[in-house]
């Protein structure tokens, strides 16, 4: 079920923008962890006001492909997190990234309400 519409997604990106540029400072990454948080934060930035949804700049980006890479980008957020030899805060909060960015994968609609509502229910 989607429950995530591309407004709240839109809201989400943004919100995950802030939390991968905050981290390195708040939760005390440094070094590479630090800076792939930095990059992560930059490059969710670009895609966000890229894409063709809401809340963009400029709607260049397909949302399917913005799609695409959050499907991609969750999972390998998680086995970095398994994997990397990191300091425990930091493998821990790329996991708990991961994981959430996979769940909102997961439940958002990616443009399937544009032009019509998203009915759990189709009326006859």
């Amino acid at each position: 079920m989607k429950i995530i519409s591309d407004k709240m997604h839109a809201v989400l990106d943004y919100v995950t923008v802030a939390i991968f540029a905050l981290a390195p400072t708040v939760i005390g990454l440094a070094g590479l962890p630090a800076m792939i948080s930095y990059v992560l934060a930059a490059v969710h930035l670009a895609m966000t006001v890229v894409t063709d949804m809401p809340f963009s700049l400029v709607k260049l980006i397909p949302i399917k492909l913005h799609e695409l890479v959050e499907a991609v980008v969750g999972p390998v957020l998680v086995v970095g997190a398994l994997v990397l030899p990191w300091p425990l805060s930091a493998r821990i909060f790329f996991g708990v990234m991961g994981a959430i960015i996979f769940v909102v994968w997961l439940l958002s609609s990616y443009g399937l309400s544009r032009g019509r509502p998203v009915r759990i229910v189709d009326r006859p």
